[in-house]
């Protein structure tokens, strides 16, 4: 286990400055103790290969850590092991699309279609309904992938009138940009998300210093087309990078920093909301709402509102959440090789106890 030592605070003078030459490393937190105690049983418990997570609080990267391997026998994970985040991928695809409506070089609420229509819906009139931000928010009526409806893009109702997962839409939106703008979809995410923030260490295809850092499950045949809903590389620290940027609503517009925080379609029924604020501390003034705002789930529990995704693939299951009022937030990237969302919920646990929110992260709502 490896984590990122804190600087000192201030300047120290030279009689009080550590004698070899590093700063001191900041006592470790209780919710670190007992990751350090219980993560070797929950990595065996729950055969998980390793684990990445990145706290932040008070807007900044608090601490790392890192357990298990990056693959099966070796090297250990550490901060430059690169994640495969699957949907994680989806809030960097939803923050590019975001700058750019910021920066007036696109809108969330004009038509797509000018600029890009699948060929498979070419004849359908239900294209020109789609707009950047039904796309963003899972409204467009596409399959989550084309596979599960025989290779070819339908529609199963109407865009803008349910809520639908679907890593179709964002490959939708993030065509539409490419084309709208003239530039390369990566190029645009180098432009306006990664280089602004710092983020050297996350692309969306195998790039050459993806060398020797890939945590399982590792790409070994090159992939040049890129997808904006999975499969982005990062690490645990480029992620929480990112979140602290949105944290601070930097490169976005007050209108589009608002538009994040807000549910587009309430999935909560009257009846789950019941049933999960049994659990909470004062079951008669709690309230829960759910739904999806701009790519990120936002989940609004008696006036506090938390923002959160999960990623999900073969080997892979990646969290992230984060509080702007509060400015706290964490991410946890996990790899197999069977991998469930146990480690998540355990982490989390310790991170941010909450059990009304724990019970909604992986409760099924309807569309």
């Amino acid at each position: 286990m490896k984590t990122i030592a804190l600087p000192l605070l201030g300047i120290c003078l030279l009689s009080s400055c550590p004698s070899n030459g590093f700063t001191e490393e900041a006592p470790k937190s209780a919710a670190q103790r007992r990751l350090d105690e219980r993560m070797p049983v929950w990595l065996k418990a729950f055969n998980v290969t390793g684990v990445g997570i990145a706290y932040i609080e008070h807007g900044k990267i608090a601490w790392t850590a890192f357990y298990g391997d990056q693959v099966p026998g070796g090297p250990p994970a550490s901060s430059t092991t690169l994640y495969s985040i699957a949907s994680l991928t989806k809030p960097i695809t939803a923050e590019i699309i975001d700058r750019l409506a910021s920066a007036g070089k696109l809108s969330l609420d004009e038509p797509i279609s000018p600029y890009w229509t699948d060929p498979d819906l070419k004849d359908n009139p239900w294209a020109k309904l789609l707009t950047p931000r039904i796309c963003l928010t899972h409204q467009t009526g596409f399959p989550n992938w084309r596979y599960q409806t025989g290779n070819v893009l339908k529609f199963q109702f109407q865009p803008g009138t349910r809520f639908g997962y679907s890593g179709e839409g964002f490959d939708y939106v993030a065509h539409f940009a490419e084309n709208k703008t003239g530039v390369p979809f990566e190029e645009l995410a180098q432009q306006y998300v990664f280089t602004p923030i710092g983020m050297k260490d996350t692309s969306y295809t195998p790039r050459p210093w993806w060398s020797g850092r890939q945590a399982k499950p590792v790409e070994s045949e090159p992939r040049t087309k890129w997808s904006a809903a999975d499969l982005v590389r990062t690490t645990a620290e480029d992620y929480a990078r990112f979140i602290i940027s949105l944290m601070h609503n930097d490169g976005v517009s007050p209108g589009i920093a608002a538009e994040r925080l807000r549910i587009s379609r309430n999935l909560m029924t009257p009846e789950l909301e019941s049933a999960l604020c049994e659990l909470a501390k004062d079951p008669a003034h709690c309230t829960l709402s759910i739904g999806v705002g701009l790519a990120w789930r936002v989940v609004k529990i008696s006036g506090k509102t938390i923002l959160d995704h999960t990623g999900a693939d073969n080997d892979v299951k990646t969290f992230a959440f984060f509080i702007p009022e509060q400015q706290i937030g964490a991410v946890i990237f996990t790899n197999g090789p069977d991998v469930g969302h146990e480690i998540i919920d355990k982490v989390l646990e310790s991170l941010y106890p909450d059990p009304v929110y724990d019970a909604t992260l992986w409760q099924k709502l309807p569309n």
